[in-house]
């Protein structure tokens, strides 16, 4: 190892003040941004559904505000058509940067995705605030980064803990947007990762703490503790929900396609549907409109007939799909949330008309199947459990939490579900031309136990040209790689990767450390 490879090696300690300095002050900076994109979205929220009571003593009224929506339509759909990176939740952006095979302008991104979010979602839209709220923070962690000129790992670490910074500060919960991060987004556990992208979702969940208190997200009044013999239904709820994630997966990521048939409407008119869609929606069920964070705490006290929540579940499901289909920044993070909420409402007023169980759990039953939704659509289900207990903020449901969440993972997974978000990426990836590496850049991975390089020496496998590996971190120690190093499960990698082919190169590598060799 030469004496820049030893200099850029010697930066990565992954416990030293000046990254700790670094993921505090992006944390700081994401949490003050997403606060103030989130009181935004709530206060326009509040002005339409105001609107709309005006708009019940003085119905025409309903005309000009019609118009200026199809106008609002219009700019917010030639924006996001003249600039894509601004399109959707933007998880997929992020991961895409995360993995190597994507990149923005971090300032461009930050302040479109701000201002056509807060429009968008703030209209009432069935779009949810937290996934342009991690690409937000996102684009904070790499244009701070950038600032310092920092090497390509630690712009990666600092996109990482921007956007974990930007989950924390919309949900109020830092453990669970952690997680998201590593376990979803950029699959990486690594020290040189979680430590950082912890501190910045706390210092960002701080400032949130600042801006909207303490009290939970979704403060649910349910029954504490819940009967191990109703356990039963839990997994009877898990089934259903397992087969309605893969119905959503399968619609959410191929109704562009079902839109591009109709060739006489151009993408760029796609909002205007949505935005006068949800006129009829806000006169009749104004408590319905966002992203679902008021009607999963009401639910509960509507005590709506079956018939009633089958209809919600149809209708937050179809408009949801047109609304995040109109490609305008808006996400279905609590969309999906809010759907699983009715469904466990759904499943417990169908059990207690049929005398199974009681009534009174219904609060119980929304959130453990808002658990089980998430976890069977985006793959992640660790994040489900954690991001529910953090948001209803109580230990007592963990073990539910676990039951529903798991028996959905796996009924989707046995439909061939994938996680939503990485086919989200590979379809955004698949309109773009691709841009071949030039020059070089670096990646980490953790060797896995069983894997190929888990007892193998450097020496022994076969690494593809251009790759070197430049550092070992085998917990706190930091290793200096030579030919007859054995490598460990549990190490976590540092290479330098260069020549066109490195994104063929890193999945050779990842499988390498993370599959058994054949």
């Amino acid at each position: 190892m030469n004496k820049v490879q030893r200099k850029i090696i010697a930066k990565l300690h992954y416990n030293d003040l000046r990254q700790i300095g670094r993921a505090i002050v992006i944390g700081v900076l994401t949490g003050a941004m997403v606060s103030a994109f989130r009181l935004l979205i709530q206060k326009i929220l509040a002005f339409v559904i105001k609107a709309y009571q005006y708009f019940h003593v003085h119905p025409l009224w309903l005309i000009p505000w019609a118009i200026g929506s199809v106008i609002l339509a219009l700019i917010l759909g030639w924006v996001s058509q003249k600039y894509p990176d601004i399109q959707g939740s933007g998880i997929p952006q992020v991961e895409g940067q995360l993995t190597g095979q994507f990149d923005e302008k971090w300032w461009p991104v930050l302040w479109r995705k701000f201002v056509t979010g807060v429009l968008a979602i703030g209209s009432g839209l069935y779009l949810g605030r937290e996934g342009p709220s991690i690409q937000l923070g996102a684009t904070i962690g790499q244009g701070y980064a950038e600032m310092w000129q920092v090497t390509p790992i630690e712009r990666r670490v600092g996109i990482a803990s921007g956007a974990a910074a930007g989950l924390s500060a919309a949900f109020n919960a830092p453990i669970a947007s952690s997680m998201f991060v590593l376990e979803e987004i950029y699959h990486n556990f690594s020290p040189l990762i979680w430590l950082s992208v912890f501190i910045s979702a706390l210092s960002a969940n701080g400032v949130g703490m600042l801006v909207f208190g303490l009290k939970p997200d979704l403060d649910v009044i349910h029954q504490l503790y819940f009967p191990v013999n109703q356990y039963w239904a839990l997994i009877l709820m898990g089934l259903v929900l397992g087969v309605l994630g893969r119905l959503y997966q399968v619609v959410i990521l191929n109704q562009n396609n079902w839109f591009k048939k109709v060739r006489w409407f151009k993408p760029a008119w796609y909002p205007v549907v949505p935005f006068l869609l949800v006129i009829p929606i806000a006169w009749f069920a104004p408590i319905t409109l966002g992203g679902g964070n008021q009607l999963i705490v009401a639910l509960p006290s509507l005590k709506l007939p079956m018939l009633m929540i089958i209809g919600l579940f149809i209708l937050r499901f179809v408009f949801s799909m047109i609304s995040y289909g109109s490609q305008m920044a808006g996400g279905i993070f609590l969309p999906i949330l809010t759907l699983g909420a009715v469904i466990g409402a759904a499943f417990c007023t169908l059990l207690a008309s049929l005398g199974l169980v009681p009534a009174t759990y219904l609060a119980n039953y929304a959130i453990y199947a808002m658990a089980g939704y998430f976890a069977c659509i985006s793959k992640a289900p660790f994040t489900a459990i954690l991001l529910i207990t953090e948001m209803v903020g109580s230990l007592a449901h963990l073990m539910p939490l676990a039951v529903v969440a798991v028996t959905a993972y796996v009924v989707d997974d046995l439909l061939n579900g994938r996680p939503v978000y990485a086919e989200m990426m590979y379809n955004m990836l698949g309109k773009r031309p691709s841009e071949e590496l030039t020059g070089m850049t670096q990646m980490t991975t953790t060797v896995y136990a069983g894997s190929q390089l888990d007892g193998a020496r450097i020496s022994d496998f076969d690494w593809p040209q251009g790759s070197l590996v430049m550092g070992i971190y085998r917990g706190e120690q930091q290793l200096v790689p030579h030919g007859d190093t054995e490598l460990q499960a549990g190490d976590t990698l540092v290479l330098q990767l260069t020549g066109e082919q490195h994104l063929a190169n890193q999945q050779v590598i990842n499988h390498a450390a993370h599959d058994a060799g054949r």
